[in-house]
This record gives C-alpha cells, sequence and structure tokens, in this order.
C-alpha cells in the first residue's frame, strides 16, 4: 500500500510538471499580457508551438558535434529527474532518499552546462558570447541555491528536501524567522537569475547585446527547439514549486493516504499558479538590469543566503 502510494506520487509528479509547465507559462504571458492592456495568446499558446515545432524538419549546422545534439534532450532528461526527486506532492516516495539538496543543484547544473557547451559548439560569435554569460551567472546562483535551502536544512539536521519539507511542516512559525525571510529572497533572485527571467534576463527579447539564454540556442530548429523551449519551462514550474513547497509547504502529502496525495496536485498547481502569476506582474513593472550590473544583483543574493545560513545558525544554536 505505501509502495504503491509513494510511486503513484513519483508518477504524478512527473506528469504534473511536464503537463503543467508550458501551461504555467501561457498563464504567466496571460497575466502579463491583461496587464500590459493586450489580449494574449491564451493558456495553451505553448502547447500550440510545441507542436508546430514537433512537425518541423530538424537542422544541424555544419561543424557541430555531439554536444550540440544532445543538450536539449539532456536538459529535459536532467529535470524530470529533478522533477521526480523534489517533494511537490509528497514527502515520502521511494526516491525520497536520494532527493538531497546537492544532487538537485547539480541536476540543475547539469542542465546548464549542456547548454552552454552547445552553445560554444556552434562556433558562433552569439553562442560563445551566451556561453559565456550563462556560465557567469550560473557560478553565483549555484551556491546561492545551495546556502539558501541549507539555512532551512540546520533545523531539521539534514541537506535531504522532504526532509526539511516534512520538517517545516511541524514547525511553521519557522517561515517568519529572520533567516527564513532571507532565505526566501535569497532563493527567489536565484530562481529569476537560473530561469532567465527579468530583471536578470528578458525571455522575449533577441537583442543581441541584451540577452544571455537566447544566444546559445540560436541555431536550434524544429524538434530540438522544440525541446530547449519545454526544458526551459520545465526548469521554471521545478524551481518555482520548489520554492513553494520550501516556504508554503502545506497540502504536501506526508503519509500513506490517498486523500491527502488525490488533493496534492491541486493545491501544488494553486501555489505554482499565483507565484507565476505574481512573478508575471512584476515583471510588467520591473525594467531588466545592464549586463554588468547583473553580478552586483547576484551578489547581494549570495549575500542574503549566507546572512540567512548565519542566523539559522545562530538561532538554533542558541535554543
Amino acid at each position: 500500500m505505501r509502495n504503491a502510494l509513494g510511486y503513484a506520487a513519483v508518477v504524478g509528479q512527473v506528469v504534473a510538471v511536464v503537463a503543467g509547465a508550458p501551461l504555467l507559462t501561457g498563464w504567466m504571458r496571460l497575466v502579463r499580457a491583461r496587464l500590459e492592456g493586450r489580449a494574449g495568446a491564451g493558456v495553451l499558446q505553448p502547447w500550440r508551438d510545441a507542436r508546430k515545432l514537433l512537425r518541423k524538419e530538424p537542422v544541424t549546422p555544419v561543424g557541430t558535434g555531439p554536444a550540440f545534439r544532445i543538450a536539449p534532450a539532456l536538459l529535459v532528461a536532467t529535470t524530470v529527474v529533478a522533477a521526480a526527486l523534489v517533494p511537490l506532492l509528497s514527502t515520502a516516495t521511494p526516491v525520497s532518499g536520494y532527493a538531497d539538496l546537492i544532487v538537485v543543484v547539480a541536476l540543475f547544473a547539469l542542465g546548464t552546462l549542456a547548454l552552454a557547451l552547445a552553445g560554444l559548439d556552434t562556433g558562433t560569435a552569439f553562442g560563445g558570447m551566451g556561453a559565456s554569460r550563462e556560465m557567469t551567472v550560473a557560478a553565483l546562483v549555484e551556491p546561492t541555491i545551495l546556502l539558501s535551502v541549507f539555512a532551512l536544512s540546520i533545523p531539521a539536521g539534514t541537506t535531504n528536501i522532504p526532509a526539511i519539507v516534512a520538517d517545516a511542516l511541524g514547525q511553521p512559525a519557522r517561515f517568519a524567522s529572520p533567516a527564513g525571510l532571507l532565505a526566501v529572497a535569497a532563493l527567489a533572485v536565484a530562481v529569476l537569475a537560473e530561469t532567465g527571467r527579468i530583471p536578470v534576463d528578458n525571455p522575449s527579447t533577441h537583442l543581441e547585446l541584451t540577452m544571455i539564454h537566447e544566444a546559445m540556442v540560436l541555431e536550434y530548429a524544429g524538434p530540438d527547439l522544440a525541446l530547449v523551449e519545454l526544458g526551459a519551462q520545465l526548469r521554471l514550474a521545478l524551481l518555482l514549486g520548489l520554492l513553494s513547497s520550501l516556504f508554503v509547504p502545506w497540502g504536501i502529502a506526508t503519509g500513506a493516504s490517498w486523500a491527502a496525495l488525490a488533493a496534492a496536485p491541486v493545491l501544488c498547481a494553486v501555489k505554482v499558479a499565483v507565484l507565476g502569476a505574481l512573478l508575471a506582474a512584476a515583471e510588467v513593472c520591473w525594467a531588466k538590469v545592464r549586463l554588468f550590473r547583473v553580478p552586483e544583483l547576484l551578489a547581494g543574493s549570495f549575500l542574503l543566503a549566507l546572512l540567512s545560513v548565519s542566523a539559522s545558525y545562530f538561532l538554533n544554536g542558541a535554543s
């Protein structure tokens, strides 16, 4: 009974992320369009775009190697594996023991590295420029994610993410502590940078001097481009889901209850949709910062994460 429930939770998490990620992107575009006074293309538009790209013939630039061809599939595969590990619906799954903080961050880093190598593999100026910028951002983002979640792991005594979420469910006041507030601020900025959102990057621009993520994938077309776009959508949905699981964990199943597991997808979808709407609304008001100011912004988020670790260690050491 418990094993069947755990496997159902893992499958449910993967299906929810894969099926819901394009819908989340469409929802955010719709919210942004309405706030800007436009009608918008509709929530299902990302799925329509993917269907159109899948019907086209794949094109591989001359001179590219295995890195260019493998990167889209590797980006999607690493994110799907991370979706199975992160406790979005339940903390009691057969893979919970492997859902360590370092493993999840390493999976995100592997997908980022694959795209950067693909950008370099094309041999174009834009690809190399985008890869260089992406790795600069990643060098500051990954430590911030590690430290911000590590601040929450100190009270739980483990870096296992399901254990952190389960421990936080029993102590909801922890999120209002200085360590919790600093950690959520740092992780929120890291999520914006990791997913290429404003103010770090603009996913809807193609201006050569400002783009980061788009510069690496300019040479992709057809099904490969569909996989790259799906991978970006999956990362956005998963990171927002991780943010909601860590700081708003209510609704996540912790025991062997089919009723709790049935309600978890609905509550998770609501939380992620709210976060997506808030992010889309913020992007209407924010402006993209200059490229040379991005390291300053990310360094500030890293400092917040470091302060959250210090505060968490001090509070738990004093108690």
